[in-house]
């Protein structure tokens, strides 16, 4: 608790040196190119302190409790004593099938920030209310999860067996070129938005944290080379997977169609 007041006043600080240079703009524009007086201007102002003091708690509690269980659990799932036992030391091959938890972890930790990954849960809300309910809120949350869950996965993974990052990326994003020649044309702006939303506050540390552990416990890896990349693959997947959902439904509703 006393740690939580004294670093307080100093994540109030921060927040409010990356939002005022936002909120100079916006007003600058309203009041200097518009020249229009703001509707509701007190409303405006009350919700801009919330905006700040949602911030600030929302970052110190993330700094307080989220990160270091994130960062302690990557590190206690990539050292060798966990995946090899006493005679982590003296092994020096490493098998992709001897970090089967850290997949899995990944693909967990994957998953689990991003649904409550507050940019995501905004761009949810506002697509169902453009698409009059077509896009769910749930839907498109899971969707993008399971998206940067295997994302995160299968970087934890070429990460343990040193494979060339340019070949997942370039192989990924032929796959979205060709599903995007396929998917409904309404989803498509959406869906690459997603890749997007998944690069925000919750996901970055915790995946970042989770690379560089992984590659400074790997035998032969380093960590400047193979432990970043990660944030490539949340940004990537979304994009099949929220594709791939639109493509599922319109082919289920086909097919109801032609079972009446």
């Amino acid at each position: 608790m006393i740690d939580f007041l004294l670093g307080f006043p100093h994540a109030l600080l921060a927040t409010l040196d990356d939002v005022l240079p936002i909120a100079a703009i916006i007003f600058g524009f309203q009041f200097l190119i518009i020249r229009k007086p703001i509707p509701n201007f007190r409303r405006v102002l009350v919700g801009f302190v919330y905006v700040v003091l949602g911030l600030t708690l929302f970052l110190e509690g993330l700094e307080q409790a989220l990160f270091p269980i994130g960062e302690l659990m990557a590190a206690q799932f990539t050292d060798p004593e966990f995946l090899f036992g006493a005679g982590a030391m003296q092994r020096l091959e490493v098998h992709w099938a001897d970090y089967g938890w850290v997949y899995a972890f990944a693909f967990a930790i994957g998953f689990s920030t991003t649904v409550a990954e507050p940019s995501l849960l905004a761009v949810a809300i506002k697509a169902e209310e453009i698409s009059a309910g077509a896009i769910s809120v749930w839907g498109l949350r899971i969707a993008v999860a399971l998206g940067v869950a295997i994302g995160i996965a299968l970087g934890t993974f070429r990460i343990v067996t040193g494979l060339p990052l340019h070949w997942f990326i370039i192989t990924g994003y032929v796959v979205v070129v060709i599903q995007t020649l396929f998917a409904p044309r309404m989803i498509v702006p959406l869906a690459y938005d997603s890749g997007g939303v998944t690069t925000s506050t919750v996901t970055v540390p915790l995946v970042a944290a989770l690379g560089l552990g992984l590659a400074q416990t790997v035998p032969g890896r380093n960590p400047m080379i193979d432990g970043f990349g990660l944030i490539a693959f949340a940004s990537l997947f979304p994009m099949m997977t929220v594709m791939a959902y639109a493509q599922l439904a319109t082919l289920r509703a086909r097919l109801s169609r032609k079972s009446r």
